[in-house]
């Protein structure tokens, strides 16, 4: 009896600064959760925009300018047939060539960005002229397309321009945005600036 009742007495006798320390602690643990949660949250949504950087070749998500469409849409004129966009982004090459008559795809690695990408091309009954593709752009082969689209990284411009010299098919059109192809000769430049574009043509010299 006089063991419980010299716990009782700690217990009412408990030091103030002990109970706020106590109250202290579980709302620290309560802010060290949430903490935790947000950041996971936030990790989640930017692995897909920053991993490029952790790739050989860092191809990262920039949208194309009105311009840069624009310079694209020039480039094509007189063309006809299928197009891919390489690295296609949020699709407005994509959706700006199926609008031109184009049956037009886009490759993406970016998941948010592909659906994105799928869910603009519903709301914009564009779906049938339209394509977006989730897959590293190495791994899609492009010989069932005769129109290019590529808005490339320099260090990635040898490695593209051997590709597409080992798979697209003779008068291919390749238009290149932002940054050249190193040896191939371009038949046209549309532009200036950072909204320049090189337009080449498969040769077939180049074979």
């Amino acid at each position: 009896m006089s063991a419980e009742v010299n716990g009782l007495n700690e217990i009412i006798h408990i030091n103030p600064s002990q109970r706020i320390s106590q109250k202290t602690s579980k709302l620290g643990l309560y802010l060290i959760g949430i903490t935790g949660g947000i950041a996971t949250a936030i990790s989640v949504i930017c692995i897909p925009f920053v991993s490029p950087a952790f790739r050989k070749v860092c191809l990262p998500y920039v949208p194309a300018t009105s311009q840069q469409v624009k310079n694209v849409l020039q480039a094509l004129e007189g063309r006809t047939g299928s197009l891919i966009d390489l690295g296609s982004g949020d699709g407005r090459i994509v959706f700006a060539t199926a609008k031109a008559g184009f049956k037009a795809h886009g490759i993406e690695l970016n998941p948010w960005l592909v659906w994105y990408s799928r869910l603009k091309a519903l709301i914009n009954k564009s779906s049938s002229q339209t394509k977006f593709i989730k897959q590293n752009l190495w791994k899609h082969n492009l010989e069932n397309y005769n129109n290019i689209v590529v808005f490339g990284v320099d260090q990635m411009m040898n490695d593209i321009e051997a590709k597409f010299i080992k798979e697209l098919q003779e008068d291919s059109i390749i238009i290149a945005c932002r940054f050249p192809l190193p040896t191939i000769s371009e038949i046209k430049t549309i532009g200036e600036g950072v909204d320049t574009v090189w337009v080449y043509k498969i040769s077939k010299s180049l074979k």
